[in-house]
């Protein structure tokens, strides 16, 4: 059920908007954009950047140009995850994966956020909007994912806020939709000397 209140959005206008962003990703076949990360919490600050790549059916790739050679894949059936420096490479099968860049796989998929989303909000953001929920089966670690979209349903921006107080934030720009992607280009091949583990990835 979508929660509205006075001053915010009806629910009538709160349903059409996520029917933009439903609409919007669901006639998506790939994107690519720009991306800056931020993380505060568990004693650290930090911030990254760099290229997001996606592909239906369930494909994915950070590429991180800060710190450089960082890389966050999900192939369809895995998901692998790399950092510059270190001797192992992490993979866990894409149906266990609990990453948080996961909230962005509805992207990939049939997108209803109703479903993808417990306790849904939606409020006016100055020239766009804010639409917040929990991820369904993430409950024990997320506290709240915002996603700030736009008039027409394109999501720039997304928050997580966890149960422990750490806050990561994504900003997407430079977005272009629809364009030619390759399955080639969603394949993790470990650097040499470096052996994969099966595991979760890191944050």
């Amino acid at each position: 059920m979508v929660v509205c209140c006075s001053g915010r959005l009806f629910a009538q206008d709160a349903d059409v908007l996520i029917r933009k962003v439903d609409d919007h990703y669901n006639h998506l076949s790939s994107l690519r954009a720009r991306y800056t990360e931020h993380y505060a919490g568990m004693g650290m600050d930090r911030s990254e950047s760099g290229t997001l790549l996606l592909k239906k059916p369930g494909r994915m790739r950070w590429t991180y140009d800060q710190p450089v050679g960082k890389v966050f894949v999900l192939d369809g059936k895995f998901a692998w995850s790399y950092t510059p420096g270190a001797d192992q490479a992490q993979r866990i099968p894409a149906k266990q994966l609990d990453d948080l860049r996961s909230p962005l796989r509805f992207l990939l998929g049939h997108t209803q956020l109703k479903k993808e989303l417990d306790s849904l909000t939606v409020t006016s953001d100055g020239s766009g909007f804010r639409i917040a929920g929990v991820p369904k089966g993430m409950s024990q670690r997320v506290k709240l994912l915002t996603l700030g979209v736009t008039a027409t349903g394109a999501i720039e921006r997304m928050r997580l806020e966890e149960l422990d107080g750490a806050v990561t934030e994504f900003a997407f720009s430079e977005m272009q939709e629809n364009i030619p992607v390759k399955n080639e280009d969603f394949v993790f091949t470990p650097p040499a000397g470096v052996t994969v583990v099966d595991g979760l990835p890191p944050i």
